[in-house]
Parts: C-alpha cells; sequence; structure tokens
C-alpha cells in the first residue's frame, strides 16, 4: 500500500531502473501476495523469503539476505517504508556500504519506546538521507532530534495515494450479508494480543459493544492463535478470515465506527471520515487526533463504552483531511529522488 504508489511515479521518469525486493516478512497469502495483484505492483524482482522470527533473528536475517543484493544491483538508493524489522535492516545494510536510503514515512512518533517500532523509526531516521514525512509532527520531531532541514522533505501520505486510487472499486464490493450498521475491528499488536489478561479484557468489551453495534472481525493470524490459545469465547462476534485489501477498504468506508490498534487504519479512517476508536494510549500519528476523526482509548472499557455510545446517538467525533494528503504523495517523491539523482 505505502510502496505502489512510489512504484508507479518512479517508473514515469525516464531512464529510471527500480529493484523491487520483497523481504517475506509478511508471507501469509491474504496479509502479502494478494496486495501485489490488487495494487497492480508488479512481481518482485527478488524475494528474501525471510519468515517469521524474533526480532533479533528476523532483523539479521534481512540484513544477511539483503547485502547480497545491494551489492549485486549497486543501487544510486534505497527505499525502506515505514517501521517494521525490514525498514530497519535494510536501513542497517545501506548505511554501512554507504548507499543513500530514502525513509518513507519518517518522522512518526508514539514516544513509547516499549513499541518495538519505535525503535525502528529512531534507527531508521537517524540512518536516512531522505525523510519523506506525511504530516507536519514528521518534520517537527525530525528537526527536535537534530535532522538537518535539507534532508526532511514534506511529501504527504502514501497510503492515501493507494485508498484514493482503490477507493471506487472498494465502493463497488457486495456487502455479502453484512449488516446495515456495524463495528469493524482490527487487533493485532503484542501489547494487546500476547498477554491472555489484556486480550480478554478487550474481547469482552467488544462482545459488550456487540449488543450495541454487530462487531465484524477480520482476524488477523497472530490474534486468532492468540484466542485459541488462551481458549477465550468469541462465538458472538462475527469473525472473518484476513480480508485483502480492496474488501478491507470497502468495509471501512462502510463502517459506523472502527475499532482498531493498527496505525495506518488510524489514517484511512481520517481520510474516510469514518469514526476512530484506537484501543492504544497513544499514537505516533497524532494528526489523526488534532485533525481527523481518531480518539485514542487505551484499555480502557468505560471509554470505549461512552464513546460508541455517543457514535450510535449520532454524534461521532467529525475530522478533516490533513494537508498533502490529496493522492500525489508518491509523485512528490520520485520528484525529489529524481533532484538528488
Amino acid at each position: 500500500m505505502k510502496a505502489a504508489p512510489v512504484v508507479r511515479a518512479i517508473a514515469e521518469w525516464q531512464g529510471s531502473r527500480q529493484t523491487l525486493v520483497h523481504t517475506g516478512q509478511h508471507y501469509d497469502k491474504n496479509l502479502s501476495d494478494i496486495f501485489f495483484t490488487q495494487l497492480s505492483m508488479p512481481e518482485p524482482d527478488v524475494n528474501l523469503e525471510v519468515g517469521s522470527g524474533s526480532h533479533a533473528v528476523q532483523t539479521a536475517e534481512v540484513m544477511k539476505r539483503f547485502e547480497p543484493v545491494v551489492l549485486d544491483r549497486k543501487p544510486d538508493v534505497v527505499l525502506v517504508y515505514g517501521d517494521v524489522n525490514s525498514t530497519v535492516a535494510a536501513a542497517l545494510v545501506c548505511s554501512k556500504l554507504q548507499v543513500k536510503v530514502g525513509h518513507v514515512e519518517a518522522g512518526l512518533r508514539s514516544f513509547d519506546r516499549t513499541m518495538p517500532e519505535e525503535i525502528n523509526r529512531i534507527v531508521t531516521d537517524r540512518l536516512a538521507d531522505l525523510l519523506f514525512t506525511p504530516s507536519d509532527d514528521g518534520d517537527i520531531n525530525l528537526e527536535r532530534e537534530g535532522i538537518p532541514a535539507e534532508k526532511i522533505h514534506r511529501v504527504g501520505n502514501v497510503m492515501i495515494d493507494s485508498l484514493i486510487q482503490h477507493l471506487p472499486a472498494a465502493k463497488k464490493c457486495p456487502r455479502n450479508g453484512l449488516p446495515e450498521r456495524y463495528a469493524l475491528v482490527t487487533l493485532h499488536r503484542p501489547a494487546n494480543v500476547d498477554d491472555s489478561v489484556s486480550l480478554q479484557r478487550i474481547l469482552q468489551s467488544l462482545l459488550e459493544v456487540n449488543d450495541q453495534l454487530e462487531v465484524v472481525f477480520p482476524v488477523h493470524p497472530r490474534t486468532r492463535q492468540r484466542i485459541q490459545q488462551f481458549g477465550i469465547k468469541v462465538d458472538k462476534l462475527h469473525l472473518l478470515e484476513p480480508v485483502p485489501y480492496i474488501e478491507f477498504l470497502a468495509l471501512q468506508s462502510h463502517a459506523a465506527v472502527v475499532i482498531t490498534d493498527s496505525g495506518g487504519i488510524q489514517e484511512e479512517t481520517t481520510y474516510l471520515g469514518v469514526p476512530c476508536l484506537t484501543l492504544r494510549s497513544n499514537t505516533e500519528r497524532p494528526v489523526t487526533v488534532t485533525m481527523g476523526t481518531n480518539i485514542l482509548i487505551g484499555n480502557d472499557p468505560e471509554r470505549l463504552s461512552s464513546e460508541l455510545f455517543q457514535i450510535v446517538a449520532g454524534k461521532a467525533k467529525k475530522g478533516s483531511i490533513p494537508p498533502l494528503w490529496d493522492g500525489h504523495a508518491g509523485e512528490r517523491i520520485a520528484t525529489v529522488l529524481h533532484r538528488a539523482s
């Protein structure tokens, strides 16, 4: 979703040559392969097939397998996206090989170092030569950390590029028997799903939500494994298998509210104008709270219930779309790369 608009925009520049590397960090068919198909992405030139593992193992495997690719292809610049282990691993490899790094989604900070993603963000931004931010808070964070202003480029949100392109297709998706009004749920953060007490509390809250508004819950493989492992009963919820990008975009656009712990979904709901209740006490995307439709709930079931009551009563928080979230972030990134080459 993040890479597709940039790959497409760079391809428009005459004389450019791209190598698309899939690390294999996400390898479930519904979480990986189908995204390439739906987003009209070319087949990866290289698949590192890293698979799952601890943070250290996964990061190390990406570094080991990616270094020969860089040495062979000799790129002028390597673009890394987001805040996953693949992001920081690729940035470390390139930095040691003196290859320029561009970080897409730079400058995002939750200020919570218990989140592995926060460590990945900080390290990647420290190593990057070109930092592409989605909003002004990213610029401010980077400047506060001493990053020279000439390295920072506010380009807008590449996730919104993909959303705008594929929203017409999403609106044509059949509802497949879903209710007219429903709460859409996603849940996958380790802090929420790896602890049995925390997961039990969240799911109990969702069962109570279900009494007011039917809950539709596409279950991440990690979350489903934990639900089964902990023996938690969720029969009353409308559980789905992981949903491809366009179908999930359709679910979001029709939802009365989205309840999530995902960062990207906070952004998508802000653009769509759909109320979002985030099951976290912080966010690396504060613009979705200050300008958008997002409300941080934390792990407070009473707050979740009260905010949901407001939404059901037609008193949902209203928001606006942040500047430069206009579908052209990928083109701006390509322009900066062209000038820097």
